[in-house]
C-alpha cells in the first residue's frame, strides 16, 4: 500500500470526519482519480512529437497514455476532425496515490521560484486543476531526451461536493497551497 493511501485511511478520514461533522465514514470525501493531460499543439502534424509526448507521459505516470483527437475541424487553427491534439492518462487506485506522492514531495518542490499552488483553481464541485509549465520537473524525464518542453494539466477529481471540502482533503495530503 502506498504511503498516501495509508495516510488517508489512518489519519485524513478521521480528521475530515471531525472537521465537517460527518455521520459516517462513507461521507468523507476521497480522491477518485487523477487525469493528466498534455497538449501537443503544432506538433500534431508530425508523428515524432506525438511519440515523444506519449513516451514522456508514460515515464511520468507509469501507465500507457491515450491519444486525444480533435472532435471537429477549426479552420483558423488548421485543425481537422480526428487529428491528434494531445495525450492523456487517467490514474486510479495505487498508481494515483503514488503519482500524487511523487508530485507533492519531489516534483513541485523542484520547480524554480516555487511559492505554492493557487487556491483559486477549484471548479465549484470539489475538483482541482493544476497547470504545470514543463515536464522536466519530474525525475524520470532525462533532459537530453526531450524533443520539446511541454506543459500539462493535472486534474484531481474528488468526491467532495464543495471547494472547502476538497481544499481540506488536498491540504491534508500536504498539497503546498499559497498562503
Amino acid at each position: 500500500m502506498s504511503n498516501f493511501k495509508e495516510l488517508y485511511n489512518k489519519e485524513i478520514v478521521g480528521k475530515l470526519k471531525k472537521e465537517f461533522n460527518y455521520k459516517t465514514v462513507m461521507e468523507v470525501p476521497k480522491l477518485e482519480k487523477i487525469v493528466i493531460n498534455m497538449g501537443i499543439g503544432e506538433g500534431s502534424k508530425d508523428d515524432k512529437f506525438i511519440d515523444a509526448a506519449l513516451k514522456d507521459l508514460e515515464l511520468i505516470t507509469g501507465q500507457k497514455p491515450i491519444i486525444t483527437k480533435a472532435r471537429k475541424s477549426i479552420a483558423g487553427f488548421k485543425l481537422r476532425e480526428g487529428q491528434p491534439v494531445g495525450v492523456k492518462v487517467t490514474l486510479r487506485g495505487e498508481k494515483m496515490y503514488n503519482f500524487m506522492e511523487k508530485l507533492i514531495k519531489i516534483a513541485l518542490p523542484s520547480v524554480r521560484d516555487f511559492r505554492g499552488v493557487p487556491r483559486t483553481a477549484f471548479d465549484g464541485q470539489g475538483n482541482y486543476t493544476l497547470g504545470l509549465k514543463e515536464q522536466l520537473i519530474f525525475p524520470e524525464i532525462i533532459f537530453d531526451d526531450v524533443v520539446k518542453v511541454r506543459g500539462m494539466d493535472i486534474v484531481f477529481v474528488t468526491t467532495a461536493t464543495t471547494n472547502k471540502e476538497a481544499e481540506s482533503l488536498l491540504s491534508a495530503f500536504n498539497m503546498p497551497f499559497k498562503n
